[in-house]
């Protein structure tokens, strides 16, 4: 017996992404700006951050912008541009790794964390929070000799190469404090997980 024709051209569900983005174990640890979910302090400074973002990304693209116009059309390179562009582009990376972190938006392979139970998956996100805690102080102290040891300046704009080391140092001190905030939050989710139901 044929099929209706509304049958045969039903088009199948489209499934629900966020099944695949949201990962309900992880919801305790994750520092939410918009409905106020983990400590205040990092709430406003991943909005800080986020902000600072985009005005150094607007400065990176005007002064890379600006150096293009005067070679195209003046015949006349601007030298502090690429200088700015290469400090800028150092800062944006190191802010931009701080918020992602903050966000819980780098890279990961959650297929199985997502479905422990959930006193498991903390342990497991205790185990790699501990992980980025020790890696993020071995960073803390090379930066600082870093910082203590760059005495020059940059060649044409004159500023400081400490300057420039510093987003470093800026970067890895706030991921380390939001992994021993997550580390916190997952210890109490080991001992008492009845709570967190």
């Amino acid at each position: 017996m044929p099929l209706s024709s509304t049958s045969a051209h039903t088009p199948t569900p489209i499934e629900d992404p966020s099944v695949y983005l949201d990962d309900p174990n992880r919801k305790l640890l994750e520092i939410d700006t918009d409905n106020r979910h983990g400590p205040a302090l990092f709430r406003w400074l991943t909005l800080g951050m986020e902000y600072l973002i985009g005005v150094i990304l607007v400065a990176l693209i005007a002064s890379v912008s600006c150096n293009v116009v005067g070679r195209a059309l003046f015949n006349h390179s601007l030298p502090w541009a690429d200088e700015l562009a290469r400090m800028l582009f150092v800062w944006l990376v190191f802010i931009g790794a701080a918020a992602a972190f903050s966000r819980y938006e780098h890279i990961a392979v959650d297929a199985l964390v997502r479905r422990l139970p959930l006193r498991l998956a903390h342990i497991l996100y205790f185990l790699q929070h501990l992980i980025i805690t020790g890696l993020m102080g071995v960073m803390i102290w090379g930066g600082y000799q870093v910082l203590e040891r760059s005495s020059g300046r940059s060649a044409i704009m004159n500023v400081p190469l400490s300057f420039i080391s510093l987003s470093l140092v800026l970067c890895v001190i706030f991921i380390a404090a939001v992994a021993v905030w997550r580390m916190w939050v997952s210890l109490t989710v080991i001992r008492h997980p009845e709570r967190e139901r």
